[in-house]
């Protein structure tokens, strides 16, 4: 069975500062990341053969061929593990403005326009219960853009979707800096995002 390991920030932990600050960034990744990396290592080794040659973005979008025994471990850990990947890659320093190309005429179809769907993705991520993920995902059913908002670390992909860019609304991701005000950590982000990476994302989609 191939291990994963725990992938790197593409960027110092102080470039995001002052929308997020290093030392979240690194307990985040130090410790929250790699935690998810260790317990889907764990819960793989206690799967068939047969799951564990798969890659893990085939697992989460066929997680019911995981045993129920390990399924929840994996569509845990797995989620975390994958989620936490994309989301260093989605930000860097200088980044937010708004996205343009395909990515911006996608957005612009699906929500009116990237105020609009800068809105809806704000107020309702804020509002999620306890702790999950806001995505912008792909839904090659519809061929569109759509917002959802997943529990805990589940990924879009155990739903048939593909996750091109998420905010993570677990407090550890923004207590430090932020404490309760979820709504100032979810506004600070955006001036984080890597619309390059997102767009890349689309393409591949």
């Amino acid at each position: 069975m191939a291990r994963y390991e725990l992938p790197k920030v593409p960027y110092d932990y102080k470039a995001l500062e002052p929308h997020i600050d290093a030392r979240t960034m690194e307990i985040h990744h130090t410790k929250h990341h790699q935690a998810y990396t260790d317990k889907l290592n764990a819960a793989l080794e206690g799967c068939p053969q047969e799951v564990q040659d798969r890659d893990l973005l085939e697992i989460l979008a066929d997680i019911g061929s995981v045993p129920e025994a390990k399924r929840g471990a994996v569509n845990f850990n797995g989620g975390g593990y994958d989620n936490h990947r994309l989301f260093w890659n989605s930000m860097k320093a200088g980044g937010g403005g708004e996205p343009g190309g395909s990515l911006a005429d996608a957005i612009g179809s699906a929500f009116g326009g990237f105020d609009k769907f800068k809105e809806e993705f704000s107020s309702k991520t804020a509002v999620i219960q306890g702790s999950g993920w806001g995505w912008l995902v792909y839904n090659p059913s519809s061929s569109k853009v759509e917002y959802r908002a997943m529990p805990n670390q589940t990924s879009p992909r155990t739903e048939g979707l593909v996750p091109l860019l998420g905010c993570d609304v677990w407090e550890h991701a923004y207590y430090l800096l932020y404490q309760n005000k979820r709504p100032a950590y979810i506004e600070a982000w955006w001036n984080t995002i890597n619309w390059d990476e997102v767009q890349d994302r689309l393409s591949k989609a």
